[in-house]
């Protein structure tokens, strides 16, 4: 699998399999735009050097897990919308969490007009 096919499969896969040890199981889906972004970030990053893009990857990864074990632990933005920050890279993942659902919406680059993900589901 190359490093854009398929990235965001691999994160889901691996944040669902350390929620499935913890015992806390929350469905993960992606808004196909944050797919998009969340591919075209890693192909920068790796172009720029090697090993970046998987390294971006890993810690949106993270992330994901962290937020799949505590939903609400990201600020509040826009209705029941939440972010949680990058530490690493200047991004931010932005996401829904009804039910027992997480719904990423955005993998936003902070630099980038803030409130361009308005209107994603």
């Amino acid at each position: 699998m190359g490093l854009v096919e398929g990235a965001w499969q691999v994160c889901n896969e691996r944040a669902a399999s350390r929620t499935r040890e913890a015992a806390l199981m929350k469905r993960v889906s992606f808004h196909e735009l944050a797919e998009r972004e969340l591919n075209d970030a890693a192909l920068y990053y790796e172009q720029e050097n090697a090993g970046l893009g998987f390294k971006f990857l890993e810690e949106v990864e993270r992330y994901i897990g962290a937020i799949i074990k505590t939903p609400n632990a990201g600020q509040r933005v826009r209705g029941r919308v939440r972010r949680r920050i990058l530490r690493t890279f200047p991004y931010a993942i932005l996401y829904s969490a009804p039910d027992d659902a997480i719904r990423i919406l955005a993998i936003m680059n902070l630099k980038r007009r803030p409130l361009y993900w308005v209107g994603r589901s």
